[in-house]
Parts: C-alpha cells; structure tokens; sequence
C-alpha cells in the first residue's frame, strides 16, 4: 500500500510497529493514526471482540484506528487510499457537526462505495 517514503501526504508510517502488547498493521505517529488491514479471520465473533478490545485501548492512547479489508487493498487501492486522506483531511478541519468512527471499512466485497460501520 503506497505509505513508504510519505507518499501520502507526506508521512511517514511505520509497518508492523509495536505498541506494548498490540502490533499494528500501520502507523503514522505524526497524526495518531493506526491503519489495520484485516483477512477473513477478523469477520469471526471471537476475533471482532478482540479487535474491539485492541481498538478501545488503542483508542484510550489518543490513536485512531481505521480498517480495511485485504480484498479492498489489493483490488482497490486507489479506493482505500482515498478514504484514508478524507480521514485526514476531516481530522485537519473537522466540521463541528461531523462525528468520524474509527473503524471504517470500505465494501467486503472490495468492489465499490466506503461502508461507514455503524456504532
């Protein structure tokens, strides 16, 4: 996913980084924000609750966590990257009426629109 060489926006994230007991997918410590690209394996009950527990505490360190399938990075790229700098962008200007969830994923099937998960 194009985040080497702050390619986006000019950040720089760090892949596979550890934080206390959790490692994370991506991370920009520059804006607190944690990208995590989840298989198959994270639509199962047992994995979600653990994903919401990691995301909470993440959360809880002043990160926001954003997700996106597999599918959605290896078939649409440019979809996921464009979701990430709208989250950017709302996080550089957030409009005061706009509540941003962590927690975004785009289509399951990795083929369209940006699904926001409802919590």
């Amino acid at each position: 996913m194009n985040l080497r060489n702050r390619q986006l926006n000019g950040l720089k994230f760090r892949r596979q980084q550890s934080l206390e007991n959790y490692i994370v997918d991506f991370i920009s410590f520059d804006v607190k924000l944690i990208i995590e690209v989840d298989g198959g394996q994270h639509n199962e009950t047992v994995t979600t609750e653990k994903d919401e527990q990691r995301t909470k505490w993440l959360e809880g360190k002043g990160y926001q966590v954003i997700r996106f399938w597999n599918n959605d990075v290896l078939e649409n790229v440019e979809g996921v990257l464009t979701k990430i700098k709208e989250i950017l962008e709302m996080r550089s200007h957030p409009h005061p009426f706009a509540s941003l969830r962590a927690g975004s994923y785009l289509s399951h099937q990795g083929r369209g629109g940006v699904v926001e998960e409802a919590r």
